[in-house]
């Protein structure tokens, strides 16, 4: 493989571009790299998770083997495992279209918790409406109120070059706030307390794939959609410049690339799939909005993304994981007297050696270039 030349020093991530990623788009990696890549973490938090088990007294390759059994055990339980695994695939997806393009958007959680608001409040007005049209207008709906919240932190990022991280993290508690006072306001279903719209009509409800279980045809769009992210990834010009970017933003702009127009496409991208995931969980799952609609769903993708290293491989086996955790810990805790926390210690554990895995890297990558510096001056 030939590189160009490298670029002056300017302080930023300077790296060498290789030409075959500008004739073919951006590499893969592979399926052996992908779950290598998030099999490391997940060991080391099981290896932490079994010594705080033996610290309790219990004993760890039991509750595992349970774990593994109650996650995939047969159809039923692979049908539960999916189900939760399906909003996982959109935030992961959204994290990673972010941080290809060089943002870091914290913000997928808000996105997903908006869009289940309007999805459910549009669902709720479909009353004869044929079915795939009223589907149709709570997931664009959805994507709209996604877009939403991403468009605030991407014009601060993106013209003003306010920091994401901050801007999205604090949009989540805005987004929040305007959420709640808008059911108590004015979409609060009759006779309830609990911070909860109306359920939308029968023909909003996305199909079920394999009744009596859960698991629907959002799951299958899931699926699309990180199919045309690989295919958008390694074979579109855009594709190729939200890897440049992501990577040497300043020799990006040298090179006469749009690197704004990059930065305001990946909030706006990652705010939109985040919402079509909220909108997908509301129809398919919950079936309207109400008071903790969002298990975290949006940070957890962000950990997903991390692993995966923004590989579309890597994000199904990571949203699969995390799926299956999540399926199977409520359902062991019925059985055996573990504490459900067990589940979120192997979940924070995991995310925690994500970003230590993804940023590490990096750093010794500027380190390198601060040296450098250095000697030639």
């Amino acid at each position: 493989m030939t590189f160009q030349q490298q670029a002056p020093d300017t302080g930023a991530n300077t790296s060498y571009v290789p030409v075959a990623v500008q004739r073919r788009g951006i590499p893969w990696g592979g399926l052996g790299r992908a779950v290598w890549r998030i099999a490391v973490p997940v060991v080391i938090a099981l290896v932490i998770g079994a010594i705080a088990l033996a610290i309790g007294g219990e004993q760890p390759l039991v509750i595992y083997g349970m774990l593994v059994e109650e996650a995939f055990g047969d159809a039923a339980r692979w049908n539960a495992t999916l189900t939760a695994a399906t909003p996982l695939l959109f935030t992961g997806l959204a994290a990673a279209i972010a941080f290809r393009g060089g943002v870091f958007n914290v913000g997928v959680e808000g996105s997903f918790a908006f869009a289940g608001l309007a999805a459910s409040v549009v669902g709720a007005q479909t009353a004869g409406l044929p079915s795939a049209l009223a589907i149709l207008a709570c997931l664009v709906a959805g994507v709209v109120a996604g877009v939403l919240v991403a468009l605030v932190p991407a014009v601060l990022r993106t013209w003003c070059g306010v920091d994401e991280v901050v801007s999205t993290l604090m949009f989540n508690f805005i987004v929040t706030g305007v959420t709640a006072w808008l059911v108590q306001s004015f979409f609060l279903a009759p006779g309830q307390a609990n911070s909860a719209t109306a359920y939308i009509g029968a023909g909003a409800e996305l199909p079920l794939l394999a009744p009596p279980g859960q698991l629907g045809v959002g799951f299958l769009i899931a699926i699309a959609c990180v199919i045309a992210y690989a295919v958008w990834a390694r074979r579109s010009q855009l594709g190729f410049e939200f890897d440049a970017v992501g990577r040497a933003p300043r020799f990006s702009a040298a090179q006469g690339l749009r690197v704004r127009t990059v930065l305001m496409t990946a909030m706006l991208a990652s705010g939109a799939i985040g919402g079509l995931g909220g909108a997908v969980h509301a129809l398919g799952v919950v079936h309207r909005y109400s008071a903790g609609f969002s298990a975290s769903f949006g940070f957890t993708g962000i950990a997903i993304a991390l692993l995966a290293r923004f590989n579309p491989v890597g994000i199904v086996v990571g949203a699969i994981a995390f799926g299956a955790l999540a399926a199977a810990g409520a359902t062991v805790q019925l059985f055996i007297n573990i504490p459900i926390q067990l589940i979120d210690i192997l979940q924070g554990t995991v995310m925690m050696l994500a970003v230590a895995q993804f940023a590490l890297p990096r750093l010794r990558r500027r380190r390198r270039g601060a040296q450098r510096s250095e000697v030639a001056s």
